[in-house]
């Protein structure tokens, strides 16, 4: 029987098609890695703004002599010594104000009997106006004597309270209650007003960090929010902001806020301390930890372009946490990138793009206390 010719064309198609080889792309595409993508996304950074500056009393009080010319008999605090309101801390010498004292009560008791007398007299011509006894001018006399008399007796009296004042301002007593932060007054010092303070004191003992923001900064801040201040030694303390600056400085374009700090001995007006607003947010870019790769360049990732071949790009890594690192130098928001970063991917090869399982959206950059 001779075959059909139909079934001898159709058999030698066929084995021309069994003999015909694919192409480079096909066989490129056929041996592609396969690879777990994602994109790059905008997330909440917690805990990204943070802030410097310097430590500093709530509220400075200062204590000075309150009387002039007296010398420093005792001290009686020294610095770091915690004193209460109304405690002596320095004793001045009495001798001078003794003697002063002493005078002035002779005076004044003198004043006193010479005005007793004068109204004596005064009171003998009471009712002998117009009676003919003594003239006009005599009675009128005895009772401007005697008014004049008490006005000089009232005059020693409010001389001798002077002096009195003045000798019980001997004992320099603390204003306020609080932490003595320098001491420059010795025994044998003579007090002057306006002078150097004698005791610089930190009112309660409360010190708080004074942080310079820029404008953008500190409107991401309120009064009543939360910060870590980390301290010169490495220790870290919960804050509240207390105070914000009402202006912003036109020269530096720099305000200010103040971050009320607990009550403890490692805490030193003058220091330095680092503040970082555990409860402030802001929108970056961001990527899973696992996509960054590191090298002798630096960090990196591998973005996935429309044609599917990778390409190494450079990134600046900012906060970390939660699995998630923030970019803030690198590839575009909704750009692809792979998943799981390896050395096994160079520049220009071609992969097929699974698409990996992204985080929540909600998820957040939850920045690592410092």
């Amino acid at each position: 029987m001779r075959a059909s010719p139909v079934l001898i064309l159709l058999a030698a198609t066929l084995a021309l098609a069994g003999c015909r080889k694919a192409t480079p792309q096909e066989g490129e595409a056929q041996q592609a890695r396969a690879v777990s993508v994602t994109t790059v996304q905008s997330r909440p950074i917690t805990g990204s703004l943070a802030a410097s500056g310097d430590l500093a009393p709530r509220e400075e009080a200062a204590v000075l002599p309150e009387v002039n010319g007296y010398r420093v008999a005792r001290v009686l605090a020294d610095v770091g010594a915690y004193v209460r309101a109304g405690q002596t801390l320095v004793e001045l010498d009495p001798a001078l104000i003794n003697s002063q004292l002493a005078q002035q009560q002779a005076l004044a008791a003198q004043a006193e009997v010479q005005a007793l007398q004068a109204e004596a007299e005064a009171a003998r011509v009471k009712g002998l106006d117009n009676q003919g006894v003594l003239s006009q001018e005599q009675i009128d006399q005895r009772r401007f004597a005697a008014r004049a008399a008490r006005a000089t007796a009232d005059a020693q009296a409010a001389a001798l309270k002077d002096v009195r004042t003045r000798a019980a301002k001997l004992s320099v007593a603390a204003p306020v209650s609080g932490l003595i932060l320098e001491r420059t007054v010795r025994p044998g010092d003579l007090s002057a007003g306006g002078a150097t303070p004698w005791f610089r004191m930190a009112r309660d003992g409360q010190v708080e960090l004074q942080a310079q923001m820029s404008e953008d900064d500190l409107a991401r801040v309120r009064v009543g929010q939360h910060a870590m201040v980390t301290l010169p030694s490495g220790a870290s303390v919960a804050g509240v902001v207390r105070l914000m600056s009402p202006q912003i400085d036109p020269q530096t374009k720099l305000g200010y806020v103040r971050i009320l700090l607990p009550v403890r001995p490692d805490i030193r007006s003058g220091g330095f301390g680092r503040a970082v607003f555990t409860d402030a947010s802001a929108m970056a870019p961001a990527v899973p930890e696992t996509a960054v790769r590191y090298d002798a360049d630096g960090a990196s990732v591998m973005v996935v372009g429309a044609d599917n071949r990778v390409k190494r790009v450079g990134i600046t890594a900012g906060e970390r946490g939660s699995g998630l690192v923030q970019l803030t130098k690198g590839p575009p928001v909704g750009a692809r990138i792979v998943a799981a970063a390896g050395g096994l991917l160079l520049d220009g090869d071609l992969v097929r793009p699974v698409a990996a399982a992204a985080p929540p959206a909600k998820t957040a950059v939850k920045a690592p206390g410092r």
